[in-house]
């Protein structure tokens, strides 16, 4: 038997899966009927458990794993459709407010007049006035307790990765993203009018900043202290009678007075930031592409394969996936996904509806695209 002749078989039997497959899936839809009917839960307790148990023990050696992969796969299909048919009878869809930055009044963001994010906020809300804020939680507060509109907090950077306090303060506070906007940033190291390059004894900035900066750190072995924010730490040296430095933008050091040694000090050429903007209601833009969402998945073998699957099988492209361990868990996870999407699409509804009823967490946290 040549390979042709195998290869001519395994297409036989691969017809013959997908014919059983076709099948299994109508019978499917129609159980997802029957608990309509009989106002059943989709998830049925030990059902699955009790199918596995089945499959591995019909299952001959070697292959238990690779049974229980695959039949768990296609309970993962089976659910997700019985969830759409559920759905689509009694579907219930939130509906966002329009975002229009121009109904904005007051816009929070850390830092004081000449940081990154200020610039980020009159990208997003040209001629809108902004509230200073001393740190990132104090924008989020802001955010909460309606004191402004709308917040600007930095969340990703392209050479030194994620924000992390902004993620340890997305999960302490309830948010929702409205918008997204990304700014070039150039790094320079500027100091007092007088002060000498030698004379340098410590560099501030914020620890993104540093990290960003790092090669030319290094390289000039300065000893760094880290600050709130980039503006903040140019404040700093402006008003310090020690021959100290910061790492800031030249809008920055110009606004405080200061003079500018070395530019474009970035570990890349090209060194871009992204900003969420943040607001307590669910807004979305008009164009809105990018749906955000915060999730714990089951500590059991195989669940985030299956949680990444559901977005698969429903159709939808996932475009990042962070995670960020949680303060005082023992080693708990969150992860947040962005996937390709709108809310007015009664698909998304319906995933959406579904990972909320499995998961350990989960929370929608916007509807948006880049500005």
């Amino acid at each position: 038997m040549d390979l042709t002749e195998l290869r001519n078989q395994i297409d036989d039997i691969d017809e013959q899966i997908l014919d059983l497959f076709v099948k299994r899936m109508d019978v499917c839809r129609k159980v997802a009927e029957y608990k309509r009917e009989n106002d059943l839960p989709v998830m049925q307790g030990g059902r699955e458990e009790q199918v596995i148990r089945r499959i591995r023990s019909l299952s001959p050696d070697g292959l238990e794993d690779g049974s229980e992969m695959l039949f768990t796969e296609i309970m993962d299909i089976s659910k997700s459709i019985q969830n759409r048919e559920l759905f689509y009878k009694s579907a219930q869809i939130m509906q966002p407010k329009l975002f229009l930055p121009k109904m904005a009044r007051y816009i929070a963001c850390p830092g004081v007049e000449g940081s990154n994010t200020e610039i980020a906020a009159h990208k997003v809300f040209p001629g809108k006035e902004i509230k200073y804020c001393r740190g990132f939680e104090e924008v989020f507060s802001a955010v909460e307790n309606n004191e402004v509109d709308f917040g600007i907090i930095p969340i990703q950077n392209s050479t030194a990765g994620n924000v992390t306090e902004t993620y340890d303060l997305m999960a302490k506070h309830n948010f929702y993203i409205a918008a997204s906007t990304k700014v070039e940033i150039n790094h320079c190291l500027a100091v007092k009018k007088g002060t000498s390059f030698m004379d340098i004894t410590k560099v501030y900035s914020h620890p993104q900043a540093l990290s960003q900066c790092s090669d030319f750190l290094k390289e000039n072995s300065f000893v760094t202290r880290e600050s709130l924010n980039t503006s903040l730490a140019a404040q700093k040296v402006a008003e310090s009678k020690e021959p100290y430095a910061c790492i800031c933008n030249s809008h920055c050091a110009e606004i405080n007075g200061l003079e500018i040694l070395n530019d474009n000090i970035s570990n890349a050429d090209k060194n871009v930031t992204r900003f969420i903007c943040i607001s307590k209601d669910f807004y979305a833009t008009e164009n809105a592409n990018i749906i955000t969402v915060a999730l714990s998945a089951p500590h059991k073998k195989g669940s985030l394969f299956r949680l990444l699957s559901r977005f698969a099988i429903n159709g939808f492209n996932l475009v990042r996936i962070e995670n960020k361990p949680l303060a005082g868990t023992d080693f708990e996870v969150r992860f947040y996904f962005d996937f390709e999407g709108r809310f007015d699409d009664i698909n998304v509804c319906a995933l959406m509806d579904e990972l909320k009823k499995e998961l350990t967490y989960f929370k929608l946290l916007g509807n948006y695209s880049e500005i």
